[in-house]
C-alpha cells in the first residue's frame, strides 16, 4: 500500500511552465512583425523514391511572408520545373513524379527563405537524399571447409543502402539461425563461430538485408559448411556431455580475438549518441566476455550488455564517458584482453540561443549567440540571410563576437538576424528578429476568468499582456492593498502571479495592471479555493491464492462542489472491468483470482482540479510452472545425472521436486515416483536398476499444488544383471481339502534386472523333510494337488532371468486345504444370569479333530416359545461367535419370560463341525418396555385427557400402570400425585385445580418384577383467557341465528346418523363383538380367563408379514436376524454389540380365518379381551 506521488509529467509540465514564464514575450499577430520560421524538414531528409517529395517550410509574420528556395546555394526557380510546386500560403515544396521523372535528379542541399518588408528568416540547410536498396551482386560460393573446433567468419558484405539495411541470418529454408555465445552475428553483419562443431553442417547460412523505406529483403546466396572431424558420428547425447569437446576429440585452445583484431583499437563517438563497443573471440571451450573501464566503473545507468556479453552499449554519451575500455575473453585454457580508447567529440550545442528582441524607439538591447562543441565551433552572424559584413552599416549596431549590441534603436533597425555556429561535426542555425514598436499596454486573455485551485497547492494566475515599451505589471487583491509581490507571491516577467501555497484566505478577486509610458490596461481573475481530494483508506498489498476473492478498498474525501471520479489502473494502464470484477464507489472486488490478475492496482480519485493516487500490489499464488529442458549427463552403468531448469514458482517458493520414471517393458505409459528432492536443487544423481529403458520427468511442488509434469527426457537403457531380490508376500493356502495354492507378489520392472523374468517355486512337507519339489512359473501363482488335509509345507520362491538366478530365498510355511471339523464341543453348560442373558461353558475339542485352523466356537440358539399363553414367537436360529480357542462365553439380549434351545459347534476355515447336544433353558420374567403413544390433550381449561397404548414388550404378566404427575409454573413445582391403574386401562382424565399451571406426566407399566421404562409428556400451554372482543361476540351471535347455518348443521347431523346405521349393519354380519377397543389380534371363541382378569399379551407389531409362510408346527418363517453377540469374557468383533447379544424376533399366531382374509373379528387372545374392557 502506498500513496503515489504525482506522475512525472506533472513535474515536467510545471518546470516547462516556469521556464516559459521567463521567456520572450510574443508579439500579437495583429501587429506588424518580421517573419518567424515555425516548421521545417529535418537536416538529413531521406525520402522514399516511390512517393512524391515533400520539403517542409512554414513561417508566420505580419504582413504574411513570401517564400523562395535555394538549391546547392543557388536560387531554385520553381516556376521553370513543372514537377515542382509550392503550397499556398506556405513555403513547403512538393515535387510530383506522377507524370514521370527520377527522384535522384532532385538530390541536393535546400534552404528556405521567408521574407516580408521587415526582414528575412532562413530555414536549416536541408540535405535531400533518395532512399536506395540496391540488389545483392550474384556470386557463386564454394563450400566452406573448416576443421571441427576452428574459428570461422562468414562475411555478409551487404550492398550499400540509404539508410543502412538491417542484417539478419537465416537458412535457405527461411529458418532463423540459432545464436548463442558460440555462434553470433557481429554489428557489421558478419556471422562469427568461436569454434565450429559437427552439427553446424546441418544447415546452410544466408545473409539477409532488410531495407526500411522499400520494405524489401535482399538475400545473399547461402554458405554451406563442410566440417572435418575426428569423430564422424554426430551423437546427440554428446551435446549435453560436460566435456563435449574432449569427447569429440577437439583440441582445446586459448582465446583469440576475431573482432577487433590485435590488442588495442580506438573509437570516436559524438556527444548524445550511443557508444557501441564489440569484442568477439574464438577459443575451445567457447570464451566468456567481460567488460571493464580503466580507472573507474561502467556507468550503470547507461551501460547494458548485448549479443551474449560480446557488445557493450552506452546510451546518450557525454564527455565523461571518454577513456579506455577493455574486454576480457577467458576460458579454462587462459585469457586475453583488448583495449579500446574512446574519444567523445561534439557537434555544436546551444549554451545561449538568440531570442527575438522587441524594443521601443530609443531603447537599447542585445542578441547573444553562444554554443559549445568539440572542437569549439565558430560563430557567423547574418542579417536577412546575408553575411553581416556585407550588410549596410548601422551606427546603432555593434558586433562583439557572439553578441550584437543595439543602442538607441529606431524603426529602421527592424530586421531578422541569423546566427550560424558550426564545427566539423555539424552546425546550428537560429533566427532572431529585432522589432521596434510603439504600442500601449493591452491584455491578451479573456476578462474576468474564474480560476479554481486546491488548498495548499502552488498555483499561477496568468495575465498575458503586450506593449512597447514593455509595460510594468502589478497585481492587487480585492481591489485594494499594495502590490502583490514577495512572501507567498511572486510575479514573473510575462505577468503571471505565482502563489506558492494556497490558503483559504487567498480566495478572492485578483487584478493585474500593465503600465507603460503610452497608457495602462487591467484584467481581473476570480480565485476559488477548494478542499483537496484525499484517499483516506488506501488499498493494501495482498497475497491471494488462485481462485479466491480479493477486495481492494479505496475510500475518498473530496470537495463536495466538485464531481468525483474513481477509476482503477492495473500496472499503470486503465483496468478493464470484466465479469469477474465488481467496481463500487469505495472498493474493487475480484472474484476467482487468476494468475493474470497479479500486478499493481492504482486507485485514482480525481476531480476536474486534482487527483490522489494509492497503489497496492496483488500477488497471486499459483502452482509452479512445469520444469523444462531436462538433460541426462554423467551416464553410468547404474546411475545418471538429471538436470532441469525450474519453471516460474508463481510467487510461492518451490518446496519439492518429484522425479518420476516410465519404462516401456512391463508397464509402458505408466509413470512411477522415483525420488524426491528439495526445491533448492535442479540437478540430481538418480540410482538406476539394471535392464530398464528409463524415461524421466519432473514435477515441481509448492504450497498451492503441483505443476504439470515436464516434458519427458530422452530414454536411457541400463545393462542387465541377475536379480538381486526375490518376490515378496509368499503364501501357501488351500482352496480345497486336497490342494495348496502358492501365491506371491510379482516383481516390477525395476527389480527384474533382465529379460524373461520367471520364478522357481519349491515346496516340501515340513515334518517329513522330504526332497524339494520344484517348478518354473512365469505368473504369480501355482497350485499343488493331491495334498493331505491341513499339513504344513515349506515353500520357497526364487526369481530368475536370462542373466541368472536371484539370491537363495527364505522358507515360508504354508498349509494345505482344510476339511470340516469332526467333533463337537462337550459338557456344554448353560447358566441363566438374568432375564436377558446367559453364560456358557464347554470343553475344548482335540486339535486333530479340527482338521484345519480353529476359527471360533459358535452357539446356535432359538426362542422355542413364550411363557405368555398363545403368544407365537419366531423360532429362527440366531448365533453367537466366540473367536479363538475359548472355553466360555455369554449370550445377551434375550427375550424375558421365554423358553430357549441351544447347540454348540466348532468352526474352521472350511465351515461348521457337528452339533453338540441340545440344551434347553428358560429366561425369567422382566420389566416391561415403555407404554406406547402416550398422548396428552387439553379440550378445555378444566380437564386434561390422557391416552396411551400397551407396551411393545410386556416381558411378563403385566399387573398395571403407574402415573405420576405434578403441576408447575415457571420455577414453581407443586406436589406430586401418584395414580395406579389396572392393566387394561389406557385412558385417564385429570381435573385441573390450577388453570394457569402446566402439568408434567410420567407413565410406566408394571410386572411382578417391577416398573419398566417410563415415558414423560407435558400438558400444552394454557390458551389465552382474555374475554373475546365485542365484534367477535356479535359475529358469533349473528352466525348462530342465520337460517343457512342452522340448515347446514342439520344436514351434517343427518349424514352422521346414516353412517352410524350403515356401520352397525356391517358390524352385525360378522357375529358378536365384545365391547372393547378394536385390536389387530381378535379374541378367541372361548376365553376361560376373561372373568378372572388374567390375560396373555399379544403385540400388533408381531404379526407375520404379508406373504410369509407358516411352518408345519405353526411358527412364522421370517428373514434371518442381524442380532449381534459377544463373548462376555473378552468381548466380540465389530459386528456385535458391546454385551455380545442379538435382538430376537417373535410373532403371534393368528386364526387361519384371519390370515386368509376372513372378516370375522372374534378374538383368540385373552389379553385383548381384557384390554377391551377399558
Amino acid at each position: 500500500m502506498a500513496r503515489q506521488p504525482p506522475p512525472p509529467w506533472v513535474h515536467a509540465a510545471f518546470l516547462l511552465c516556469l521556464l516559459s514564464l521567463g521567456g520572450a514575450i510574443e508579439i500579437p499577430m495583429d501587429l506588424t512583425q518580421p517573419p518567424t520560421i515555425t516548421k521545417q524538414s529535418v537536416k538529413d531528409h531521406i525520402v522514399d523514391p516511390r512517393d512524391n517529395i515533400l520539403i517542409e517550410c512554414e513561417a508566420k509574420g505580419n504582413p504574411a511572408p513570401s517564400f523562395h528556395w535555394t538549391r546547392n546555394s543557388r536560387f531554385f526557380n520553381i516556376a521553370k520545373d513543372p514537377r515542382v510546386s509550392m503550397r499556398r500560403r506556405s513555403g513547403t515544396l512538393v515535387i510530383d513524379f506522377r507524370s514521370g521523372g527520377r527522384p535522384e535528379e532532385y538530390e541536393g542541399e535546400y534552404q528556405c527563405f521567408a521574407r516580408n518588408k521587415f526582414g528575412t528568416a532562413l530555414s536549416n540547410r536541408i540535405r535531400l537524399q533518395v532512399s536506395k536498396s540496391p540488389l545483392w551482386p550474384k556470386e557463386n560460393l564454394d563450400p566452406v571447409v573448416v576443421q571441427e573446433g576452428a574459428p570461422l567468419t562468414l562475411q555478409c558484405n551487404p550492398p550499400p543502402g540509404l539508410p543502412s539495411p538491417v542484417i539478419f541470418w537465416m537458412s535457405s529454408s527461411m529458418e532463423p539461425i540459432t545464436q548463442d555465445k558460440r555462434v553470433s552475428q557481429g554489428h557489421n553483419g558478419d556471422l562469427y563461430f568461436s569454434n565450429v562443431m559437427l552439427q553446424d553442417m546441418q544447415t546452410d547460412y544466408s545473409c539477409n538485408a532488410r531495407f526500411h523505406f522499400t520494405h524489401t529483403i535482399q538475400q545473399k546466396n547461402p554458405f554451406t559448411l563442410k566440417v572435418l572431424t575426428n569423430h564422424p558420428y554426430n551423437d546427440s547425447s554428446l551435446r549435453n556431455h560436460p566435456d563435449m569437446y574432449s569427447a569429440r576429440g577437439v583440441a582445446e585452445r586459448t582465446p583469440s580475438f576475431m573482432y577487433p583484431q590485435g590488442t588495442a583499437s580506438s573509437q570516436m563517438v559524438l556527444r548524445g549518441m550511443d557508444l557501441l563497443l564489440e569484442c568477439i573471440a574464438s577459443g575451445v571451450p567457447t570464451p566468456d566476455i567481460a567488460w571493464y573501464k580503466k580507472g573507474g566503473d561502467l556507468p550503470s545507468d547507461k551501460a547494458k550488455f548485448e549479443n551474449f556479453n560480446k557488445a557493450l552499449r552506452i546510451t546518450n554519451v557525454s564527455e565523461e564517458d571518454s577513456g579506455e575500455y577493455f574486454c576480457l575473453a577467458s576460458n579454462k585454457m587462459g585469457s586475453i584482453r583488448h583495449t579500446i580508447s574512446v574519444r567523445v567529440k561534439a557537434a555544436p550545442y546551444w549554451l545561449d540561443e538568440p531570442k527575438n528582441l522587441i524594443l521601443a524607439p530609443g531603447e537599447d538591447g542585445r542578441l547573444v549567440c553562444r554554443a559549445n562543441g568539440n572542437p569549439k565551433p565558430t560563430v557567423q552572424w547574418m542579417v536577412n540571410g546575408e553575411p553581416l559584413q556585407l550588410a549596410p552599416p548601422n551606427p546603432n549596431r555593434e558586433v562583439a563576437g557572439d553578441t550584437i549590441i543595439f543602442r538607441d534603436t529606431q524603426i529602421s533597425s527592424r530586421a531578422v538576424y541569423q546566427c550560424n555556429t558550426s564545427n566539423e561535426h555539424g552546425y546550428l542555425l537560429a533566427n532572431a528578429f529585432v522589432s521596434v514598436l510603439d504600442v500601449p499596454p493591452r491584455m491578451l486573455s479573456p476578462r474576468n476568468q474564474l480560476i479554481r485551485v486546491i488548498l495548499y497547492n502552488r498555483t499561477r494566475l496568468d495575465c498575458p499582456f503586450f506593449g512597447s515599451p514593455i509595460p510594468t505589471l502589478r497585481w492587487f487583491k480585492n481591489g485594494q492593498g499594495s502590490n502583490l509581490d514577495g512572501g507567498n507571491y511572486h510575479v514573473y516577467e510575462n505577468g503571471s502571479l505565482e502563489i506558492k501555497m494556497i490558503r483559504k484566505e487567498d480566495q478572492g478577486i485578483y487584478t493585474c495592471v500593465a503600465t507603460n509610458i503610452l497608457g495602462k490596461a487591467e484584467n481581473q481573475v476570480r480565485l476559488e479555493v477548494k478542499d483537496p481530494t484525499r484517499i483516506y483508506r488506501m488499498p493494501e498489498d495482498q497475497v491471494a491464492k488462485r481462485g479466491t476473492t480479493v477486495q481492494l478498498e479505496c475510500r475518498v474525501k473530496h470537495d463536495p462542489s466538485l464531481k468525483l471520479t474513481v477509476s482503477w489502473l492495473k500496472d499503470d494502464e486503465p483496468l478493464y472491468i470484466g465479469n469477474r470484477m465488481k467496481k463500487e464507489d469505495d472498493s474493487l472486488t475480484i472474484f476467482g483470482v487468476a494468475e493474470r490478475d497479479q500486478g499493481s492496482y492504482t486507485c485514482v480519485a480525481s476531480t476536474e482540479l486534482d487527483q490522489d493516487l494509492a497503489k497496492a500490489y496483488l500477488t497471486v499464488l499459483g502452482r509452479p510452472d512445469r520444469p523444462r529442458d531436462l538433460e541426462l549427463t554423467d551416464l553410468a552403468e547404474r546411475s545418471v545425472r538429471l538436470t532441469w531448469i525450474p519453471g516460474d514458482a508463481n510467487n510461492s517458493p518451490i518446496t519439492d521436486y518429484v522425479v518420476q520414471f516410465e519404462e516401456d517393458q512391463f508397464q509402458p505409459g505408466v509413470w512411477h515416483d522415483h525420488s524426491k528432492y528439495p526445491g533448492s536443487v535442479n540437478s540430481a544423481v538418480l540410482r538406476l536398476s539394471p535392464y530398464v529403458n528409463y524415461q524421466f520427468r519432473v514435477i515441481a511442488i509448492n504450497e498451492v499444488g503441483s505443476s504439470h509434469p515436464s516434458l519427458p527426457s530422452e530414454r536411457y537403457r541400463t545393462s542387465g544383471a541377475p536379480p538381486e531380490s526375490n518376490p515378496g508376500d509368499v503364501k501357501g493356502e488351500g482352496t480345497r481339502k486336497n490342494n495348496m495354492e502358492i501365491t506371491w507378489t510379482p516383481m516390477n520392472a525395476t527389480s527384474a534386472f533382465g529379460p524373461n523374468l520367471r520364478y522357481i517355486v519349491k515346496w516340501r512337507r515340513r515334518e517329513t523333510r522330504e526332497a524339494w519339489n520344484n517348478v518354473t512359473v512365469w505368473g504369480s501363482r501355482y497350485v499343488v494337488g493331491q495334498t493331505p488335509v491341513y499339513v504344513p509345507y515349506e515353500i520357497r520362491v526364487q526369481a530368475e532371468n536370462d542373466f541368472g538366478k536371484g539370491p537363495e530365498p527364505e522358507s515360508v510355511i504354508g498349509y494345505s486345504g482344510e476339511d470340516y471339523p469332526r467333533a463337537a464341543p462337550t459338557e456344554v453348560k448353560v447358566r441363566v444370569m438374568n432375564s436377558t442373558a446367559i453364560s456358557l461353558q464347554w470343553n475344548r475339542v482335540y486339535s486333530d479333530t479340527v482338521q484345519g485352523q480353529l476359527r471360533e466356537y459358535r452357539a446356535y440358539y432359538w426362542r422355542e416359545s413364550s411363557l405368555l399363553k398363545n403368544l407365537w414367537v419366531s423360532q429362527k436360529r440366531q448365533q453367537a461367535s466366540f473367536p479363538g480357542d475359548r472355553l466360555r462365553g455369554m449370550v445377551s439380549r434375550l427375550f424375558p419370560y421365554s423358553n430357549y434351545k441351544l447347540e454348540m459347534v466348532v468352526v474352521n476355515g472350511r465351515g461348521d463341525g457337528p452339533r453338540s447336544e441340545t440344551k434347553e433353558f428358560t429366561t425369567p420374567e422382566g420389566v416391561p418396555s415403555a407404554p406406547r403413544r402416550f398422548r396428552v390433550r387439553q379440550p378445555n381449561l378444566e380437564t386434561i385427557n390422557l391416552e396411551w397404548d400397551h407396551p411393545e414388550h410386556p416381558n411378563g404378566i403385566m399387573i398395571g400402570y403407574t402415573l405420576k404427575y405434578v403441576a408447575f409454573n415457571g420455577t414453581k413445582v407443586g406436589k406430586q400425585i401418584v395414580e395406579n391403574f389396572s392393566p387394561n386401562q389406557t385412558k385417564f382424565t385429570v381435573q385441573r385445580t390450577d388453570p394457569v399451571s402446566r402439568y408434567r406426566f410420567t407413565l410406566s407399566a408394571r410386572t411382578q418384577v417391577g416398573s419398566g421404562e417410563a415415558v414423560t409428556e407435558e400438558s400444552p400451554a394454557p390458551p389465552n383467557e382474555a374475554t373475546p372482543t365485542a365484534a367477535y361476540t356479535n359475529n358469533q351471535a349473528d352466525i348462530a341465528t342465520q337460517g343457512w347455518f342452522i340448515g347446514l348443521m342439520c344436514a351434517i347431523a343427518l349424514l352422521v346418523l346414516i353412517l352410524l346405521i350403515v356401520c352397525f349393519i356391517k358390524r352385525s354380519r360378522g357375529g358378536k363383538y365384545p365391547v372393547r377397543e378394536k385390536k389387530d389380534v381378535p379374541l378367541g371363541p372361548e376365553d376361560p380367563k376373561e372373568e378372572d382378569g388374567s390375560f396373555d399379551y399379544s403385540d400388533e407389531d408381531n404379526k407375520p408379514l404379508q406373504g410369509s409362510q407358516t411352518s408345519l408346527d405353526g411358527t412364522i418363517k421370517q428373514q434371518e436376524s442381524d442380532d449381534s453377540l459377544v463373548d462376555y469374557g473378552e468381548g466380540g468383533e465389530g459386528q456385535f454389540n458391546e454385551d455380545g447379544s442379538f435382538i430376537g424376533q417373535y410373532t403371534v399366531k393368528k386364526d387361519k380365518e384371519e390370515t386368509e382374509g376372513n372378516e370375522s373379528s372374534e378374538a383368540t387372545s385373552p389379553v385383548n379381551a381384557i384390554y377391551s374392557l377399558a
